[in-house]
């Protein structure tokens, strides 16, 4: 029977999870905000780890900051990914900006708009038609 998940997808869960508890609980740093990790690709030999982020502060100076913030907090977070997995290998880990969310919101104000136009399009032709 084939594996349903490989070591390395396995792995990645389990550093997800940490790593959102880690950035919860234990980095102070104010320059990182409110984040949640989205996802984490792990390589193959569990060698590298880049995790995914969502940040809830929109501005684009702020979001520099805030990565900032993480890839300093990088070692520390390791280190104490590396004490609760008890990996042998443990992860370099690099912090990755996820835009998917900003993005999402916008694809649907965009959405919205054009909704909203038509409606608007089509209430003026009612009107019309009934002159």
């Amino acid at each position: 029977m084939a594996k349903e998940f490989s070591r390395s997808q396995r792995v990645a869960q389990q550093i997800q999870k940490e790593i959102a508890g880690i950035l919860q609980r234990d980095v102070k740093d104010p320059r990182i905000g409110m984040v949640t990790v989205s996802s984490v690709e792990v390589s193959r030999d569990l060698a590298y780890a880049s995790v995914y982020v969502t940040l809830f502060n929109l501005e684009n100076d702020s979001v520099e900051e805030s990565m900032k913030g993480l890839s300093e907090a990088s070692g520390y977070v390791r280190m104490l990914v590396g004490k609760a997995l008890r990996l042998r290998i443990v992860p370099e880990i690099k912090f990755v900006y996820d835009n998917s969310l900003v993005e999402g919101l916008r694809l649907s104000g965009l959405v919205s708009e054009a909704i909203n136009k038509d409606k608007q399009k089509q209430k003026d032709s009612g009107r019309d038609e009934e002159e």
